[in-house]
């Protein structure tokens, strides 16, 4: 390479070039700057500036040796002066073409030309008081910065407002929202805080108001917007030429009233503010961000709000789409299903109509765009499909747990007036069938009497199907199926005065499967959902065929039952069933077309479907009383008056002797001829009552005043006492008992007789006499 720096630099080649350069470098004196340096120690390195502030130098460092003088940046200019004599053609190269590497400056050294930092023996550490204080110093000069807000200065706002507005009395307006939004959350207005302060909430409250009811209109004076002549079309204040100015503050506007919406716990505040977004939804349209932000927070007060408040909240999000339906609506139904199901996993009378909202005014949204909701429908039913498909196939706890939910049934009944709604649509009307098989299936998964209540919410959706469709379900059978699984002249094994409500349960437990209340609320819901399902097909061409199963079905019932409360509705139904039949028979003899003619028997349907049938008028009555039965159950009033309890009045220590006489003579003269139900201790007030126990020692309806279809299994009361019959072993059984009954009421008599009247009256100041129940065969 040596012979190489010796030749001119137009014969050296880009390899031999880089060499030469290199090697002259090295030339430079690296053996005399080794031998000036010393060895590097860990002792001599320089520490950190972190070390230096935490304290953490063990020693301090040495001071550098003599023989170091010279910092990286002088060396360099060192070899660049030692390369114009060793190399003079390269050195007058890179004059001509990089002058600026030969022109280097020595004051450009690095750190580690200038003298090292030596740290004190001692480093100081900060203390927490200084940091303290240097806090509270800041704060100061921030809350010195800022102007407080007073009722005066919203006035005059107010007043400049609507005489003249400006930009900038808008600009001013809106820091000073911004400040009272702010302390909400009890932040300065985040990292562009306001210049205004808000203390007092008076001011708060006139500020607050004037924005939500005033501003804008005086904002739409200020942009000169004209109202649309079509009124379907929206005017952006995007067009307006005065925007560019207003853009900022309005924007910081919308952000603030969002962000006062999440904060508000009152209803009457929150109806006011969702009022006004109401009213500038053209406004969030022109910030896509914003509007983002204001749809996710009106979609949490539709789900978990006040009722006035979710109406309020379903009307901005529904008017954002129908404006900007290309942008907004597909991923506002995800989130608006997202919260429904979220918000449905637990049912209750009270729940049950919040949820019964989010249902009717998100199938609204889904009736927006038929080609969108598809989309949807089709992924979150064929999610219910699979949920089903696993749970028939791993028969397991947990899977059938995934489909037994009340978030699951409400998905059905959801889809179910989805379809039910947006019918007639040829894009949705092929999403029928696979969601009448997922109902069915889900009624199949677990046929047992403990699912009855899941079984009547499944029919129910599958009815509302199959009348707003035009589709024929085969409903009848899932409903006849409970009369030959559940034996209905069992006798029940407990009693209880509360009626169940199906309305709110998904399963019974085993107890209320022994209740007398179970097969009374059993026997109501197979009424109801038979005349619902019914009374659509009752304008029907082949109705007589329809219902002939059903007919058939239900006589045998009334032959097996032998429970009259049980007996009247259904033979009722019955004849409604065989007197629609006759009508719709009648009429179709006169008929002058085929079956064949499809077109005639639906013209044939409707007119007599507009005429009436004798179902369709007895379903419009029962439909008014029934709506009223609901009501009162899902308020959760329990019908006690109905009920009858007997009252108990207790002793008074001061009663008149007279009356005192009068009662123990009613108590110690019985007829030892009297029947059981007359022995022993009357209430007072309640001389007729009757005294009854079963197996669970509960009081009998007899005793409650309840009607006669409050008893069940052999204890039956029928309307003409004529009818009743006994048979001879019972009652020999019962003679024997009343015969026991009057000698014991004999030998008590016997006994009083001798007892004096202090004796009495000293009787009847002591404790309450213990009255228990007599124990009855199953026939009395």
């Amino acid at each position: 390479m040596a012979a190489a720096g010796k030749r001119s630099l137009a014969e050296l080649s880009l390899d031999e070039f880089l060499a030469a350069g290199s090697e002259s470098e090295a030339d430079g004196g690296w053996e005399e700057e080794e031998a000036a340096r010393p060895a590097k120690g860990p002792a001599q390195r320089r520490p950190s500036g972190k070390a230096q502030q935490n304290g953490k130098a063990k020693q301090p460092l040495k001071a550098p040796p003599a023989g170091r003088k010279k910092g990286k940046a002088s060396e360099h200019k060192d070899q660049l002066s030692r390369l114009k004599d060793k190399d003079p053609e390269f050195y007058k190269f890179l004059e001509e073409n990089d002058r600026t590497l030969l022109d280097f400056d020595a004051s450009d050294s690095s750190d580690e030309e200038e003298a090292l930092h030596i740290p004190p023996d001692k480093l100081e550490e900060a203390s927490d008081e200084d940091e303290e204080e240097e806090e509270q110093e800041t704060v100061k000069r921030k809350k010195v910065s800022l102007i407080p807000v007073s009722l005066k200065m919203v006035e005059e706002w107010k007043k400049a407002a609507e005489r003249r507005p400006t930009p900038k009395l808008f600009h001013e307006i809106t820091q000073a929202f911004k400040a009272a939004v702010a302390t909400t959350k009890g932040d300065n207005g985040g990292a562009d805080p306001s210049k205004y302060q808000i203390i007092d909430a008076a001011v708060f409250n006139a500020l607050v108001s004037f924005c939500v009811r005033d501003l804008f209109s005086c904002v739409q004076k200020l942009l000169l917007l004209k109202p649309p002549k079509n009124k379907l079309k929206m005017v952006l204040p995007s067009t307006s030429p005065l925007w560019s100015k207003l853009r900022l503050d309005i924007k910081a506007y919308l952000s603030c009233t969002v962000q006062l919406l999440s904060c508000l716990t009152e209803a009457s505040v929150g109806i006011a503010v969702l009022q006004h977004v109401n009213s500038i939804v053209p406004y969030y349209l022109s910030f896509p961000k914003q509007c983002r932000a204001l749809l996710k927070q009106t979609i949490n007060l539709w789900s978990t709000g006040e009722e006035t408040v979710r109406v309020l909240a379903f009307l901005v999000l529904n008017k954002i789409c129908r404006y900007k339906k290309e942008v907004y609506l597909s991923p506002l139904l995800k989130q608006m299903y997202i919260a429904f199901v979220k918000n449905s996993r637990f049912t209750s009378p009270n729940v049950l109509p919040m949820i019964n909202f989010m249902q009717r005014t998100l199938t609204e949204m889904y009736a927006v765009d038929t080609h969108t909701s598809y989309q949807h429908a089709f992924i979150y039913i064929r999610q219910l499909a699979i949920h089903l498909r696993s749970a028939m196939t791993i028969k397991k706890k947990e899977n059938f747990q995934s489909v037994y939910n009340w978030q699951y049934i409400h998905c059905l009944y959801f889809w179910c007036r989805v379809l039910s709604t947006i019918y007639p649509s040829e894009v949705m009307e092929p999403l029928i069938y696979p969601l009448t098989q997922v109902i069915i299936g889900c009624i199949k998964l677990v046929p047992t009497a403990r699912f009855y209540p899941l079984r009547m919410h499944c029919i129910r959706a599958l009815t509302l199907l199959s009348e707003n469709t035009r589709t024929f379900i085969p409903v009848l059978p899932l409903i006849l199926e409970v009369f030959q699984q559940v034996d209905f002249n069992k006798k029940p094994g407990r009693m209880s005065a509360k009626p169940i409500n199906f309305a709110v349960i998904l399963k019974l437990s085993n107890v209320n499967l022994q209740e007398k209340a179970f097969r009374d609320g059993l026997i109501d819901q197979l009424y109801d959902l038979m005349l619902e399902y019914l009374h659509c097909q009752a304008y029907s061409i082949g109705f007589p065929e329809l219902v002939l199963p059903t007919v058939i079905q239900l006589k045998s019932f009334l032959k097996e039952c032998k429970i009259s409360n049980y007996c009247k509705p259904i033979r009722q139904l019955l004849e409604k069933l065989q007197e629609n039949s006759a009508y719709i028979a009648s009429r179709r003899q006169k008929a002058t077309f085929g079956v064949a003619s499809r077109e005639s028997v639906e013209q044939w349907e409707k007119q007599v479907k507009e005429e009436g049938t004798p179902l369709t008028k007895y379903y419009t009555q029962w439909k008014k009383l029934r709506e009223k039965e609901i009501q009162l159950e899902i308020s959760g009033k329990e019908r006690l008056e109905d009920l009858n309890f007997p009252e108990i009045k207790r002793r008074k220590q001061n009663e008149n002797k007279e009356e005192d006489k009068k009662e123990f003579k009613d108590l110690f003269d019985l007829d030892s001829d009297s029947d059981e139900e007359n022995v022993g201790f009357p209430i007072k007030g309640k001389a007729k009552s009757k005294q009854a126990s079963d197996d669970s020692s509960e009081a009998s309806s007899e005793e409650y005043g309840e009607d006669d279809d409050e008893e069940e299994g052999k204890y039956e009361i029928e309307e003409d006492e004529e009818e009743v019959e006994e048979d001879d072993s019972d009652s020999d059984e019962e003679g024997k008992e009343a015969a026991g009954v009057s000698q014991g009421s004999q030998k008590q008599r016997n006994g009083t007789r001798g007892m004096s009247r202090s004796d009495l009256e000293q009787l009847a100041q002591g404790d309450e006499d213990i009255v228990e129940d007599l124990a009855f065969s199953d026939e009395d």
